[in-house]
């Protein structure tokens, strides 16, 4: 008899580990159909470009808040994974690959400045997930790496909207080009060479710096030997061209300039003041663009008491348009959230338009703006070739 009921307990006790087990199956099963995507995000919280990285995590911060806010992915919330860039290309490196531990990540935005980007590109080949980015050296998209999808034009198209104004607007015909000497420096003074060469314009002075420099003098007085009326830099780092404006007063330098994005970031004109007054710049963004950039920025302001730039608002893109990927593909594997990428056709982004190609570039056109008295005002828009 104690056998009999032995045995009987030992069935009760298997069917109801079957059965708990049963239900634990499903209820993960739909906690996965309804579990937050997550997005990983490269961001600078130390070193120098830690200004730039609280704008574009503030970008992205956004964006997400909004899409949860109207019902997130079919359902489900996005939250963001964020890992520190250390403002280096071995921080960006050692960020990425932690991210990838994360096998929940679907998509990760990467870093703007393309020296960066550029020490990822091996990883990002071998990783195959989708990565955004706002660095815009010309290679960077066109390098052979699928996985790789612009926010901003690239610098091709800069280079023909910085040469067209200096020359054909500001009527400057010495030309002086001061850039990095990082693979985004180096890259827009390449584009703009030849930008220049085709208006048939050779420039007085060609010169590149160190980034996370702190006395321009030489520069300066190179720029001063030369003869130029007008420069057209591609800076990386907006510290830097802070500096450069500060010291270009102080030593009485009087030049047309238009520069990179960089020329029209918020900590540049922090550290700068009055010293950028009337310079110009191309910038991918500007609030007076369309009316998406309009409702971007007063949401921003909103949010974070503060008026957005270019950092923010090509994250504030990316969120949106991974967003639109995910909901158009048929699930959220990398490859098929890709697809989905590559297929983005007149989506309205706070940038402009998205129309993404087989290289990953999704724009092509820039803004000239100026700053005047530290308000930065629409000049006119140019349309560019990719």
């Amino acid at each position: 008899m104690n056998k009999r009921l032995a045995l009987l307990v030992a069935a009760v006790m298997v069917l109801t580990l079957f059965i708990t087990g049963c239900g634990k199956t499903s209820k993960s099963s739909g906690d996965k159909a309804t579990a937050p995507i997550k997005i990983g995000h490269i961001v600078h919280m130390t070193g120098s470009a830690v200004e730039a990285g609280g704008e574009e995590k503030n970008g992205a911060i956004l964006a997400v808040e909004e899409i949860n806010a109207a019902g997130g992915i079919n359902g489900r919330k996005l939250i963001l994974v964020q890992e520190d860039g250390q403002s280096s290309n071995v921080g960006v490196v050692q960020a990425f690959h932690k991210l990838l531990e994360d096998k929940d990540i679907a998509v990760i935005i990467g870093p703007s400045p393309s020296t960066q980007i550029a020490a990822m590109l091996p990883t990002i080949n071998d990783a195959k997930i989708p990565v955004a980015t706002g660095g815009t050296n010309y290679g960077l998209t066109h390098s052979g790496c699928q996985w790789l999808f612009r926010f901003r034009p690239h610098d091709g198209m800069s280079a023909q909207a910085m040469a067209s104004f200096m020359v054909n607007d500001l009527k400057q015909k010495k030309v002086a080009i001061v850039h990095s000497t990082d693979a985004f420096g180096n890259g827009g003074r390449d584009l703009a060479v030849a930008a220049l060469k085709k208006l048939g314009v050779t420039p007085v002075l060609d010169l590149g710096y160190n980034n996370d420099e702190k006395d321009f003098t030489a520069v300066i007085n190179a720029l001063k030997k030369s003869g130029a009326t007008g420069m057209i830099t591609y800076m990386t780092f907006s510290p830097d061209v802070g500096i450069l404006a500060k010291q270009i007063k102080q030593q009485g330098l009087k030049i047309n300039w238009i520069g990179s994005a960089s020329v029209t970031a918020t900590p540049a004109r922090q550290l700068a003041g009055e010293a950028l007054y009337g310079t110009y710049a191309v910038a991918d963004y500007h609030p007076d663009a369309n009316d998406k950039a309009k409702k971007f920025a007063d949401a921003y302001k909103a949010k974070f008491g503060k008026d957005p730039d270019f950092y923010s608002s090509w994250t504030y893109d990316a969120v949106y348009v991974f967003a639109e990927a995910m909901k158009k593909a048929p699930d959220l594997k990398p490859e098929s959230i890709r697809q989905a990428l590559l297929n983005i056709r007149g989506f309205q982004g706070a940038e402009g338009i998205y129309n993404f190609d087989q290289n990953g570039d999704g724009l092509d056109q820039y803004n000239v703006v100026q700053n005047v008295n530290d308000v930065i005002k629409l000049v006119k828009t140019i349309k560019a070739q990719r």
